[in-house]
Order: C-alpha cells, then structure tokens, then sequence
C-alpha cells in the first residue's frame, strides 16, 4: 500500500508538473489556463498528443519543437521532473506523521507552491488568481483530514496560524512598504494555515524560515558582486521554500532552540 501510494503520487506529479508549465505561462498573461490547448510559442502550431508527455516528450523531441525545430526550455521538463520528486517526498512526511488523510491539502499547496515561486521569479509578482481560491480550496481539504481523523483542533489551529500569520504579514506591509508586497501578504495566510495544521513549531519555524532563507541569499548575492543593498529580490520563493522545509525539519529545530535556551534538557 505505501509503495503504491507512492508511485501513483509521482505519476500524479509528472502531470501536475506539466500542467504547471501551463499556469506559470498563462496566468501573469491574463490568459486561460483551459483553452487553447498547449502550443508551440514561436509557430504556434499545437503541440502533438504524445509530445505532452512529462519529461519523456522532451526528451524525444530533443528539446525542440517537432514543427519548427525551435528550441524548448529545459525549465519545462524540470518543473515536471521537480513537482514530480516533491509530490513523492511530501507524501513520504504525511506517512511518517500519520496524517495520509491531509496528504491531498498538502500537495495541492506544494503544487501552487511551485507555480507561484516560478511566477515571482519572473515577474515579481504573486497571483491572486491562484492564491486567493486556495484559501477555500485548502479550508475544505484540511477539514475533510479532520473529520477522517476526529481532530477539529487541528483544523482550528490552521484557521488561527492562518489569521496570525496574515496578521503579522500585514503589519509588516504597513510599516515597510518597500520591503514587503500585498502579494506576500496575501500568500501569507495560506501558510499560516497548512503550517500551523501541523502544530504550532511547524507555523513558527516555516514562517521564520523564510525570512532566513532570504537573508542567506542575500549575503549570497552581495558577496558575489551581483546586486547591492538596494537589489529587491522576489521575496514569495522564500515563504514557500521555507514552508515545505518545515514540515521536515520543524521538531528537531524547535527541540535544539528550547535545548539551548535551557527550557529543557
């Protein structure tokens, strides 16, 4: 049974993946997600049946368009192969937690996740055409995991780290306005939500674990010469990054901080 969990969540993963490609294209364009169907950019011929397949079609095509030989990014199968691995490793945590039940929340995040960390990246911007019927979308999902598993609390929880952590966002927004977008803010809440599903140092680790996370690219990016103090990087990637960290690395990094603050031994 896990193992054929598994497998069925890396295939779901490879098409998920692909359709991603779709929505990271489309979506800051303005343009439907549905309809037209997948087509070449440079001669807008429709892409064959059998080319949309994740990754393999790629490869066969070599990496470029089967009517017009221009060159396809290799972004694409990336994002497929990577939503597939993360689909895989996400599925693994819910198991190891127990929580099977929320396993479709959480993959839902992770694959909006991906698609608004692409976006930002490439035009600076967050989506509220995907963020904000996420907020229902994962509501029902978490909800349908607590009534499986008889555990309002947990749904209740979400709904606090939700309004808190949209709460601490928005704070930050009014008093640097340079430093943090309504996008952020906006993503913010959906975070608090699955983090704090999880408990209360999964909420405080992945929501610190951003503001981490681009601080440690920063030094990065300041000691390589490539920008100053005043180069703005897409802050959203780092929200999501240092979510999904957390719902690995959550327990041990809460347990060694109250180790040494010595509020236990």
């Amino acid at each position: 049974m896990q193992v054929v969990l598994y497998v069925m969540v890396t295939l779901l993963g490879l098409a998920v993946g692909s359709f991603l490609n779709v929505v990271i294209h489309r979506v800051p364009r303005g343009e439907s997600v549905v309809s037209p169907a997948s087509r070449c950019p440079s001669c807008g011929k429709p892409v064959r049946a059998r080319h949309n397949v994740p990754v393999l079609g790629w490869v066969v095509l070599r990496g470029r368009c089967a009517d017009c030989a221009a060159p396809i990014g290799v972004r694409y199968p990336l994002v497929e192969l990577g939503t597939a691995i993360v689909f895989l490793v996400v599925a693994v945590r819910m198991w190891q937690l127990g929580l099977v039940s929320a396993l479709p929340a959480y993959l839902y995040f992770a694959a909006v996740g991906i698609a608004l960390a692409l976006i930002d990246l490439d035009v600076r911007r967050l989506p509220s055409a995907i963020i904000l019927p996420s907020y229902p979308v994962l509501a029902i999902l978490l909800a349908v995991s607590s009534a499986v598993r008889d555990d309002w609390w947990s749904l209740g929880r979400a709904g606090i780290g939700a309004a808190a952590l949209f709460a601490f966002y928005f704070l930050l927004a009014l008093v640097y306005p340079a430093g943090m977008g309504f996008g952020d803010v906006r993503l913010s809440g959906l975070l608090g939500g699955v983090l704090a599903y999880l408990s209360w140092s999964t909420l405080v680790v992945g929501a610190f674990g951003g503001f981490v996370l681009g601080a440690v690219v920063g030094v990065v990016v300041l000691a390589a010469g490539r920008g100053d103090r005043k180069t703005a990087l897409p802050f959203g990637p780092f929200m999501i990054l240092g979510a999904l960290l957390a719902l690995f690395v959550a327990e041990p990094v809460a347990n060694w901080y109250l180790v040494t603050v010595g509020w236990t031994s």
